[in-house]
């Protein structure tokens, strides 16, 4: 027959207990504030962003130490999902050993073996009563000892619960984010640019110029994805790390071209009418200064000037050749500079705290837009040059994949 073997501890730990307490509330008002409360939390220490810091930065660093461009980022995109699943263990966890403080501190539990109780075991209890195991090895006797792992039992379903809305919730927003940015590649080019985007929107109209229906349709669009980038981000904030499908595409890319583009407009451009880009400009720069206090990005006043002089002449050349005559004075200079001091200081310090490259005004050379690329390409071209007679050399006889 086994024996049975009371707690080691017989008397009540009050501090045991005091800490406990604290760091279960302390968890759960994180979890509320991170899954349920759809606003940002201003107080000066967030146990979610205090993680987010502390994992976030030792794999920045590795990052940087990866000289090729391309896998880079695909070991910087495994970051936002694998915290997603670390936070989550991050908390239970925490639970775990907030519950198993208040009953080491409360007594009351008997081991069914000879082994004395000790608070390795404890916490042993409480991880399988958190997860519903049951095994029944140790059992509390005491009503509080009862109450306690009913409560913890009970916590351990919501827990559950957490995880199946959390994560589908999260994604979701993700693929809205994408499918706009996504949408950005055959207007703007890849990476995107704001003269590609006017220049494209330009060429879509039969007379010299940008259509206003269709630009202010197109502006509309973005303004209504700036605002729910603005909101998706800032109450998940997890999706800040969240990378787009191509390396040489982002949320912060796409914003920050959308914020090239108003001000161009906003300073002056023949025939263009401004109304709806005030509009896109000030929801825009909304979200660029939000979501820089999200990342927790500081100001960097040695950040490099995106658009000196010889590259706004270089641009202007380019919008006149599409028929878009950009206001040349002084007014129109200082208008610009203005605008943009609204933004890129923010946009800058985003892009350095999450490793993301921000976008040119203009592409010094002619790209290919990612649908424009495929891996088969060299291999479909050379066979239809072979049909028409025109080969130049062998065609090659296996696909050669340019970018794994």
């Amino acid at each position: 027959m086994m024996s049975v073997a009371l707690i080691a501890v017989p008397h009540t730990s009050i501090p045991a207990i005091i800490v406990g307490v604290f760091i279960i509330w302390a968890v759960l008002l994180d979890a509320f504030e991170t899954v349920v409360l759809p606003r940002r939390v201003r107080r000066h220490f967030k146990l979610t962003a205090w993680f987010y810091r502390r994992t976030w930065i030792p794999w920045r660093k590795i990052a940087a130490r990866i000289q090729n461009t391309i896998r880079q980022q695909n070991f910087l995109g495994y970051f936002g999902p694998l915290s997603l699943i670390l936070l989550m263990a991050f908390w239970a966890t925490a639970l775990i050993f907030g519950f198993s403080l208040i009953q080491y501190g409360i007594g009351g539990h008997e081991q069914l073996s000879g082994e004395p109780l000790t608070f390795g075991k404890i916490i042993y209890h409480s991880g399988e009563t958190f997860f519903t195991l049951g095994y029944g090895d140790i059992v509390p006797t005491s009503g509080a000892a009862r109450a306690l792992s009913v409560i913890e039992a009970g916590m351990g379903f919501a827990f559950l619960g957490i995880v199946i809305g959390y994560i589908p919730v999260v994604y979701s927003s993700f693929s809205r984010r994408e499918i706009q940015i996504s949408l950005l590649d055959a207007r703007a080019g890849s990476p995107p640019s704001a003269v590609e985007l006017l220049v494209r929107l330009a060429g879509r109209s039969e007379d010299p110029g940008v259509d206003q229906k269709v630009f202010d349709e197109a502006l509309r669009d973005w303004e209504r994805w700036s605002a729910e980038l603005l909101e998706t981000q800032i109450s998940y904030p997890v999706l800040t790390f969240f990378r787009s499908q191509h390396s040489n595409q982002s949320w912060l890319a796409a914003l920050t071209t959308i914020l090239d583009v108003t001000s161009l407009v906003l300073t002056g451009i023949e025939g263009v009418h401004p109304g709806q880009a005030k509009l896109t400009f000030a929801m825009s720069r909304h979200a660029a200064v939000d979501l820089a206090q999200v990342v927790n990005a500081r100001h960097d006043p040695s950040a490099p000037d995106r658009l000196p002089e010889a590259a706004l002449e270089s641009l202007r050349n380019a919008l006149a050749s599409a028929g878009l005559k950009l206001r040349d004075d002084d007014y129109a200079r200082d208008k610009l500079a203005k605008l943009r001091s609204m933004y890129e200081p923010y946009v800058h310090s985003i892009g350095r705290n999450l490793l993301l490259t921000l976008p040119p005004w203009q592409h010094p050379e002619k790209l290919r837009d990612n649908w424009q690329s495929g891996p088969w390409d060299r291999v479909i071209q050379a066979r239809g040059l072979a049909i028409l007679g025109q080969k130049t050399r062998p065609v090659p006889q296996t696909i050669e994949l340019d970018h794994f």
